[in-house]
Order: structure tokens, then C-alpha cells, then sequence
């Protein structure tokens, strides 16, 4: 029978080179519990838990949620388990997706009428 792998844990500088944060950014999460490393002394350590929360929160920034969105999706994971968690995503990424939607429509604008502006400018200097 093979022997259990041991639980994986990660340093401080682990975490932030394999996530690409600065060490601010690790210890911005922290101050603001949205992860709770293990401490040996001065020492952080970061386990699976911490490892799969990190990668939520960075997902959740990428989508364009903001930190207080995932501290309740983090509590509410706690609290009332997957299911909840999952129905509270839902919500949020409805939001987010018109919100985005919206954005992608204003920056389309603004590139044609950037793109409208240049080809003028363009017809102008070869008439001269």
C-alpha cells in the first residue's frame, strides 16, 4: 500500500511566484483575511485551502469582481456550503457579463470613431 502524499505547502515567496503576485498584494489578501496562511514564527505557509482560495480571488479579479464580491462568495462557501456559493456566483457573473457587455459596445464605438477620425486626417494630408 503507497504511503499518503504529504500535504503540499507553499512559502510566502512560493505563493507570490506561483500566482505572479507581489509580496503587497500576498499581504493586502491577508490583512484582509481573504487568506489565512499557517505561521512558524515569522514564517507564512500556505496550504491547499489557501492555494484554491488565491486562485478563486485571482479569477474573480480577472472577471472584474471586486474584493468585497469575493469575500462573500469565500464566506458564504463557509457558511452554507457550494450550492450557496455557487447561486451567489451566479448573480455576480449575471452582472458582470452586462456590465462588460456595456464596455466592449463603448470601446467599439470609440475605436470607429478613432479609426473615422485618423482616416480623415489621412485624406487630408494627401490633398496637400
Amino acid at each position: 500500500m503507497a504511503d499518503a502524499k504529504p500535504e503540499t505547502r507553499l512559502s510566502f515567496k512560493e505563493m507570490c511566484t506561483r500566482f505572479d503576485v507581489t509580496p503587497r498584494t500576498l499581504r493586502y489578501y491577508e490583512y484582509i483575511e481573504l487568506l489565512s496562511p499557517e505561521r512558524e514564527g515569522r514564517a507564512r505557509f500556505y496550504g491547499p485551502r489557501e492555494v484554491a482560495r488565491m486562485t478563486l480571488i485571482l479569477r474573480g479579479r480577472r472577471f472584474g469582481f471586486s474584493l468585497e464580491e469575493i469575500r462573500q462568495w469565500l464566506l458564504i462557501y463557509e457558511e452554507e456550503g457550494t450550492e450557496a456559493q455557487m447561486r451567489r456566483f451566479l448573480d455576480g457573473a449575471d452582472r458582470q457579463l452586462a456590465e462588460l457587455g456595456e464596455q466592449k459596445r463603448q470601446l467599439e464605438d470609440t475605436i470607429a470613431d478613432l479609426q473615422q477620425l485618423r482616416d480623415h486626417t489621412v485624406q487630408i494630408l494627401e490633398r496637400r
